[in-house]
């Protein structure tokens, strides 16, 4: 049978984040970056624990609209059935991959013996993998994988479960379970799955600026690279293009817009802004002196600040859920 085939449009990636990637976010980012630079794109994860999830919620995590660069939807979950039978409801959704999330180190995802949890079982991995596999056969499985779980010494052994299970591209994020999110990050791991398998390598971690995904590549032999953190940075990393003060604000503006139509009431869209406030650096709106003070800024200061930069009157959000 003929193995379906990848469709990322170019060599960079936006890598899953959980309270980050879900469609107000990704589709901002998706429309400031060029298709032949931002290749591919993912869902914060899904969480499938015993039954599979509705339609529905797969439809809200992939969003209303559809670009040029492919979203995936991730899924994270230890029942075979339970996450092929997602996956199968996902691609049936309009996902044109599934990635299945071996990465996640939170202790929610440990004690249901999910997400990283499974890089101490890597037959566990080959059998889940190829249950998902098995239920969409005419779409991509793609897996993400950390470089192991206390330390990196079953990292081979890892990426090869993933690639006999039947992935057709394996992410690697260059830390471990154990080391979190540090800054340390270690490509020299990333050099080493790209060599234990034969499907294409992603890189991931330590990526801190554009020049940083090119030097991943050529340092590590990935065929692709993936951002995270940095991505909430700077939005622009992908192209690498420099904006201006109220071109920065102007993407934070339309964010907060975007959380207000998605439901999100004022206090939560303040809190969505602040989560990047304490990453931004694009268009210097942000820096390292100003920052503590956008981030101890109460709603109203934020909100006004912010849309004074982007020349805007503020909006009335909404104080409560709708």
């Amino acid at each position: 049978m003929e193995l379906p085939i990848l469709p990322f449009t170019g060599p960079w990636m936006l890598a899953p984040m959980e309270g980050v990637t879900e469609p107000s976010f990704r589709d901002l980012v998706l429309t400031r970056n060029d298709p032949r630079e931002l290749g591919g794109a993912f869902t914060e994860f899904v969480r499938v624990v015993r039954h599979a999830l509705p339609a529905r919620t797969l439809r809200r995590h992939l969003g209303p609209h559809r670009f040029e660069t492919p979203v995936g939807l991730q899924i994270m979950g230890a029942d075979p059935d339970a996450v092929a039978e997602t996956a199968r409801r996902a691609v049936a959704v309009g996902a044109p991959l599934v990635d299945l999330n071996f990465g996640c180190p939170s202790k929610g995802a440990l004690r249901g013996c999910a997400g990283s949890a499974l890089l101490d079982d890597p037959p566990a991995i080959e059998r889940l993998v190829s249950r998902v596999v098995r239920a969409v056969p005419e779409s991509p499985v793609t897996a993400k994988i950390r470089a192991g779980g206390e330390n990196d010494g079953e990292l081979e052994d890892i990426a090869q479960a993933a690639e006999a299970g039947g992935a057709r591209l394996l992410t690697v994020h260059c830390r471990t379970r154990a080391e979190g999110y540090r800054d340390s990050a270690d490509w020299e791991r990333l050099r080493r799955a790209v060599e234990a398998v034969s499907i294409p390598v992603c890189g991931n971690g330590g990526i801190e600026g554009h020049s940083d995904l090119e030097r991943l590549r050529n340092e590590t032999g990935c065929r692709y690279a993936m951002v995270g953190r940095a991505a909430l940075a700077d939005p622009w990393i992908f192209s690498g293009r420099r904006v201006d003060r109220r071109e920065a604000a102007g993407f934070l503006v339309d964010y907060a817009r975007a959380l207000s139509e998605a439901g999100f009431p004022r206090r939560g869209v303040v809190a969505r802004l602040k989560q990047l406030l304490r990453h931004w650096r694009a268009g210097e709106l942000v820096t390292d002196a100003s920052r503590s003070e956008w981030l101890s800024a109460d709603e109203d200061g934020v909100l006004s600040r912010l849309f004074a930069e982007a020349g805007e009157a503020p909006p009335l959000f909404s104080r409560s859920a709708s």
